[in-house]
């Protein structure tokens, strides 16, 4: 494929894995950084790291995102469930067949690199256009449902099939926050961040992915279903996007992925009205338009940083892959740490 763009961003790495490169970051997950991981496995111990899916509950966290709507499939207009195939076909069988009205962000979850891109002028022509990772456009790599007959959207490129498909293993590392800072809130900088990864001796890897342990998603789960927002929005340690030199540590440091069991990673501040020239949520643009680093989000990863910390260890083999949807911009996922 010819190149999509005439001058990338600044601190980009557009057109380093190839010029129609879909996956970013996730290249640096070679069969050598498969290996590595599978040494951190000594007590053969696996970890869900995901909530139920159902949770937080609610919409107050964000009115878009929805919790999940199991029905039962229909036939002939009645619902495949509890149905007794005896009368049909004379046999003792007794189906039950489910389908599921899903917000593939709503709860632990991966951001693909179709989830965010900004306004730049990749053509170099004057006039910033809409753009996403390594140049792909509005038109004609993704479908508006405004656009399409059926009311569809779709990411024809960097949507979360190209993630799912590379199986998403590798050598997570986790840098324990909670333990530090507990569970007030706490914007974390690259001082922050380096104090703990210092104190506690993490070593992070080129091509690692990086769990960072706020105690949010627990948080979550003891609100069984019903959470505070004003409660969650002044709870627990949240990477500063806005500072500049924890943005340059997650570009120099070569992780392969960046994760967190908060709502959004970094800080949002839901009180930012911008100036037109900068991104209000920085290390997603960062990380999902300039880099190519996959974000993850609300994963549960309380029981697996207690277990390390128990245990004098920082990493674990993990196993991530989303959902095989193609053209979708998120996923739920139910990523595995086996240690």
């Amino acid at each position: 494929m010819a190149r999509r763009w005439k001058q990338r961003p600044d601190g980009s790495n557009w057109g380093d894995f190839g010029d129609d490169d879909q996956l970013g970051r996730l290249n640096l997950l070679t069969p050598q950084k498969v290996l590595e991981a599978v040494a951190e496995v000594r007590a053969g111990q696996a970890f869900s790291l995901s909530l139920p899916l159902d949770f937080p509950g609610g919409n107050v966290l964000n009115p878009a995102r929805h919790p999940p709507r199991l029905t039962a499939t229909r036939r002939d207009d009645k619902p495949v469930f509890l149905h007794s195939f005896a009368h049909d076909h004379n046999t003792t069988d007794v189906a039950c067949d489910d389908m599921v009205t899903l917000c593939l962000q709503y709860s632990t979850q991966w951001d693909a690199l179709s989830h965010i891109g900004s306004h730049f002028d990749a053509d170099q022509d004057g006039r910033d256009e809409i753009v996403f990772y390594n140049g792909y456009r509005p038109d004609p790599d993704f479908s508006h449902p405004d656009a399409t007959p059926d009311g569809a959207s779709r990411a024809h490129r960097l949507g979360i099939e190209h993630m799912a498909a590379t199986g998403v293993q590798g050598r997570g590392v986790m840098v324990d926050l909670r333990h530090h800072y507990g569970d007030a809130r706490r914007r974390v900088g690259y001082d922050d961040l380096m104090a703990v990864i210092e104190r506690d001796g993490v070593q992070v890897r080129r091509g690692d992915m990086l769990c960072l342990h706020t105690g949010f998603a627990e948080m979550v789960l003891s609100m069984q279903g019903r959470p505070d927002a004003a409660r969650l929005a002044q709870s627990c340690a949240v990477l500063d996007g806005s500072d500049v030199r924890l943005r340059r540590w997650v570009d120099e440091s070569g992780i392969a992925a960046l994760i967190a069991d908060n709502y959004a990673v970094e800080d949002r501040p839901y009180d930012f009205h911008g100036d037109g020239c900068h991104a209000l949520l920085p290390l997603h643009e960062l990380c999902l338009f300039k880099l190519g680093i996959h974000l993850g989000e609300l994963w549960h990863l309380t029981p697996l940083a207690e277990w390390l910390r128990r245990h004098g260890r920082h990493a674990f083999l993990l196993t991530a892959p989303p959902l095989r949807l193609p053209g979708a911009v998120g996923s739920p996922l139910n990523p595995v740490a086996t240690v």
